[in-house]
């Protein structure tokens, strides 16, 4: 095979693979140079690989790129974002705008690309979903790519298990990822990975760049494994194409993942960073600028011209833009014929997959939520939140999730007729069984976010440190994930400190975007999951208890809808304002009432505020955040069986809580509870301390 490094550009006529190669290496150094900031290297090692797919492969039109079957290229080495950047500009992407129409104007102009890494640019950095059209996911942090890579894969197969039907085959696509040496080392690939394999996705394709180059220097520092024996054992088929530059194997490879039909592939592409030739190589290139005598000297390399920048040399980009729609717009055309014809023979299937598109859920959807009635014993809200999520998922077809091995403890089992397994052979299972797994089934579950399917996830809060990065990127993003939290304090009890959270709520709430709920009772569930499945462009965490809860007598107290405010006015003397008030969040707002029952009997006049969700408050105008917390009541109380942190804007410099300060202890709650101060007695104290201190 000739090499792919050097040839002039052309002038006219045909477009040789050659130049349109460099011409993708090239833009990528200009770019990088001008910001002085970036990657360059992987973009220039890479440039046969993208090429190859994105011309002869990729069922990808330009034109309308949020076609529901296009095949869908994810960077997980998003470093390496000027090798994505490239191929959108010369493939003439078309943007598409936020109401989901056509500006027209390019996805990524050249004129974007000499803003690479610039404030507002349409080329950041590390890809971004949501702000450069053509961008399938957010990438950064190793390993997340690859993984929404899987939960696309499996969203591919649950779509065509819903809305394929004989001879209308509407989703067949396939999913590449383009990865690194990073991704391999991050243990989410290996989950992620693992799960693949076990579920035989024939539609996923992972690109492996082994370059043998990190940060650091060679990978030979911490990393010698044989990574393509890793994934045969993962039961992965596995490719290796020992020259990057060698389009016809690379071409070969692909074709052999299209043959294969039993288990998901791994071509593995050995490459030297920096120049995309065995001859040569810089750890330099990896992670900086080149450098103008540099770049000076590559591009003589390449019988390029020396002094040009941005050079898109005539012809190009019109080449890849035509094979592209000959071979992505065919097949999308195609798509939307069949589409039509299948509308007229299933039109409620059709009007599904337009409110999808649309980011829409039928309207039926909440008519079966159940309403509580008052019980002074209760239900643990993982076993309201069960009984909720069965009474939506009827409605919703493609409410699809599962848990990290814990579903008989998080009660999110699907469990009506017809919900079944998600399993290599039951893709249209609604069930899935993520295994012990925490990091990847968020990312998987974001993937599947990303691909029309309602995802939802579930594992105990203290295990939240475990999915941290997905949850982040999902709120980036503005996915809807739902994540389900449960064991949700030192209720938990025996389990002892490594089981009870005590931090977690206040990291959930740190993060931008990520709208956390904490219910008081059943019908705060009930009104949690209306919140959640609402939601269009904002992931929801929803934090659930193990032990029971009272169901609140709601013809006593204010109704539950006050929920979707973040905090309500529960109960109060009803006698001015109050001269004290408990702010409480699940589990404690039953503690909360106990304590307002106990100071009226002392003649205290006390407000009890449930606040679920800090989030849904702060949405709130002025007025009615006043309303439920009095600015002139200084005399507060936040009670959660969490760390303090965070509380302060709410209590104030005046005001107080019962939060934890340590870690937990091994015991029965009963003792717990006595031990921490999560008492009547303890929450009285507390309140007629800071009524006499103000005075």
């Amino acid at each position: 095979m000739a090499s792919t490094n050097t040839a002039p550009p052309p002038t006219s006529g045909a477009v040789d693979q050659t130049t349109a190669i460099n011409t993708i290496r090239t833009l990528a150094m200009d770019a990088v140079q001008k910001a002085n900031s970036g990657h360059p290297g992987t973009p220039m090692a890479m440039a046969p690989v993208g090429y190859t797919l994105w011309r002869d492969f990729l069922r990808y039109d330009p034109q309308t790129p949020d076609w529901p079957n296009r095949d869908r290229f994810v960077l997980s080495i998003g470093h390496a974002s000027m090798l994505l950047y490239a191929l959108l500009h010369l493939s003439g992407v078309e943007e598409i705008g936020p109401d989901g129409g056509k500006t027209g104007k390019p996805a990524v102009s050249l004129d974007d690309i000499r803003e690479f890494r610039q404030l507002g640019s349409k080329t950041p950095g590390h890809p971004e979903y949501r702000m450069t059209t053509g961008v399938e996911t957010t990438t950064g942090p190793l390993g997340q790519g690859v993984a929404n890579a899987v939960g696309m894969a499996i969203a591919g197969r649950s779509l065509a298990a819903r809305f394929n039907r004989p001879d209308f085959t509407l989703f067949d696509y396939d999913v590449y990822a383009l990865c690194g040496d990073g991704d391999m080392m991050e243990g989410i690939s290996s989950e992620a990975a693992s799960m693949a394999g076990h579920l035989r996705l024939s539609n996923l394709c992972w690109i492996y760049d082994s370059n043998h180059i990190t940060i650091e220097g060679g990978t030979s520092l911490a990393f010698d494994e044989d990574v393509g024996k890793r994934f045969e054992a993962y039961g992965w088929a596995v490719i290796h194409v020992d020259d990057a530059n060698d389009t016809g194997a690379l071409a070969k490879a692909f074709e052999t993942f299209r043959a294969t039909d039993d288990r998901p592939t791994m071509i593995i592409v050995h490459s030297v960073i920096g120049w995309g030739s065995p001859r040569a190589g810089s750890e330099k290139a990896h992670g900086e600028p080149l450098g103008e005598d540099n770049i000076r000297a590559t591009k003589r390399a390449y019988g390029w011209p020396e002094d040009a920048s941005f050079l898109v040399p005539e012809g190009v980009a019109q080449d890849l833009n035509a094979a592209m729609k000959a071979n992505g717009g065919k097949a999308r055309a195609e798509w939307e014929s069949l589409f039509e014809r299948y509308r007229a023979q299933f039109p409620e299937l059709a009007e599904e997959l337009d409110h999808l598109r649309q980011g829409k859920i039928a309207s039926d959807w909440a008519q079966d939520i159940p309403e509580f009635p008052a019980d002074a014993k209760g239900l643990a809200s993982r076993e309201s939140g069960g009984k909720v999520i069965n009474a939506i998922a009827p409605h919703v077809p493609l409410l699809i999730g599962g848990a990290a091995d814990l579903s008989p403890s998080t009660k999110t089992n699907l469990t009506f007729e017809g919900a079944g397994s998600l399993e290599a052979d039951t893709p249209g299972g609604r069930n899935m069984h993520f295994g012990i797994r925490e990091h990847a089934m968020g990312a998987i579950a974001n993937g599947m976010a990303l691909s029309y399917v309602r995802s939802y996830t579930a594992t105990f809060l203290v295990f939240a440190d475990y999915m941290r990065a997905p949850i982040r990127l999902a709120a980036i993003m503005e996915l809807p994930t739902t994540f389900v939290f449960t064991h949700d304090s030192i209720g938990v009890g025996e389990d002892g400190p490594t089981h009870q959270p005590i931090e977690h709520l206040a990291t959930l709430r740190a993060i931008p975007g990520l709208v956390t709920i904490r219910p008081a009772d059943a019908n705060e569930v009930a009104e949690a999951w209306k919140v959640a499945m609402e939601s269009s462009n904002a992931p929801t965490a929803l934090i659930f208890s193990r032990q029971a809860l009272p169901t609140l007598d709601r013809t006593r107290f204010a109704a539950a809808s006050g929920l979707k405010r973040g905090a309500y006015v529960l109960d109060d003397t009803g006698q001015g304002d109050p001269q004290v008030i408990l702010i409480a969040t699940g589990s404690e707002v039953s503690l909360a009432i106990a304590a307002h029952k106990e100071l009226a009997s002392q003649g205290v006049r006390s407000r009890v505020v449930s606040m679920p969700s800090w989030e849904l408050f702060e949405k709130q105008d002025e007025a009615y955040r006043h309303s439920v917390l009095p600015p002139g009541v200084r005399a507060r109380i936040a009670i959660e069986q969490a760390g303090r942190l965070g509380w302060d804007r709410y209590v104030g410099l005046d005001g107080a809580t019962v939060t934890m300060s340590t870690f937990g202890a091994s015991a029965p709650l009963a003792k717990l509870q006595a031990k921490f101060g999560f008492t009547v007695d303890n929450v009285v104290k507390v309140a007629t301390d800071l009524i006499e201190k103000a005075r």
